[in-house]
């Protein structure tokens, strides 16, 4: 192993800029070459590579989004478009890579192994969505977001006596809408892995109403549905009238916590040890606060498991 690669692909995360950092510095500490690729996978089939030096990263662990920049790739998903691809790592002479991604960029690594390139790949998504680890670089910065975004609305909901619905990222996951709900005290949480009971939901907003609770705080994950059609049932079910808010994009952007700054660091330099020892197919991760390897391939096994009992709980407390 004597040069490597790093990308970064799919939908950004705060702290992808971190994980870069650390895999070029950690790289040029064991005396490997290191080059970017530019744009994700689409870069790597266009050739989109460049040799990467301790400055190049200098000053970049504090920003969001990706220096290395980001962007889907239908060719990639083809077979033609892999080879494409693993012609392209090999007219470099990149002997391993790393990529820093979700879902998706892990699927596409994957491929990239079987065709015989050496990859590890590192959790970056704000959903926290990657079975195998309980953390993804992103997810705490966006947490916190969305817990602002929370705290602010919460002051406008009790000056105005209102039902505010909070629609938040997580297509297929909830564990940004559960912990924000959580976190900010949200009457009413809901999620893609729980099915959705309207009559709880207006039982429970009635309830608040008839003790005298002044407003009402809805966390709605983008994957159950829109805030403005759960607007438009619980007004036709109940009469209420709501307010909403869509946070969207906001939730991506924003200079990484600590938190995410410390795991990617930890992520990206773990993942340089794992290709020089010449290892492949690994995913990185963390258990019980210790940065972890596994195979990637367990990643697609199964789905990640949200903590039921922190759902509980938040149901328990939001009575």
């Amino acid at each position: 192993m004597k040069k490597i690669a790093v990308l970064t692909s799919g939908g950004d995360a705060p702290g992808m800029n971190a994980a870069v950092r650390a895999v070029v510095r950690k790289a040029i500490y064991e005396g490997l070459e290191v080059a970017g690729v530019y744009n994700g996978y689409q870069g790597l089939i266009e050739g989109k590579i460049e040799r990467l030096e301790l400055g190049s990263v200098g000053d970049i662990i504090q920003r969001g989004g990706t220096m290395l920049r980001s962007a889907r790739s239908a060719e990639f998903r083809t077979p033609e478009g892999q080879k494409k691809a693993m012609q392209q790592l090999k007219n470099n002479g990149i002997d391993g890579l790393v990529v820093i991604g979700g879902d998706g960029s892990f699927r596409g690594a994957l491929e990239l192994t079987k065709l015989g390139c050496p990859c590890v790949c590192v959790p970056a998504t704000i959903d926290n969505d990657i079975n195998g680890t309980e953390f993804t670089i992103g997810f705490d910065t966006a947490l916190n977001t969305v817990i602002d975004a929370i705290d602010k609305i919460r002051d406008t909901a009790t000056s105005h006596e209102r039902t505010f619905i909070i629609e938040v990222m997580g297509r297929d996951a909830g564990d940004l809408a559960l912990w924000a709900g959580l976190a900010g005290g949200a009457e009413t949480i809901l999620i893609p892995e729980e099915k959705i009971e309207i009559p709880t939901i207006i039982d429970r907003l009635v309830s608040g109403t008839d003790r005298g609770k002044k407003h009402s705080i809805i966390i709605v994950a983008e994957g159950v549905m829109t805030a403005a059609e759960l607007a438009e049932i619980i007004n036709k079910e109940a009469g209420i009238e709501t307010r909403i808010s869509v946070l969207g994009h906001i939730q991506r952007g924003g200079s990484p916590s600590a938190r995410d700054r410390v795991i990617a660091s930890q992520y990206g330099a773990k993942a340089v040890e794992v290709l020089k020892e010449g290892k492949s197919g690994v995913a990185i991760g963390m258990k019980n606060y210790d940065v972890i390897e596994y195979n990637l391939k367990d990643v697609f096994e199964q789905s990640d498991e949200l903590d039921m009992k922190m759902y509980k709980l938040s149901k328990e407390l939001s009575i």
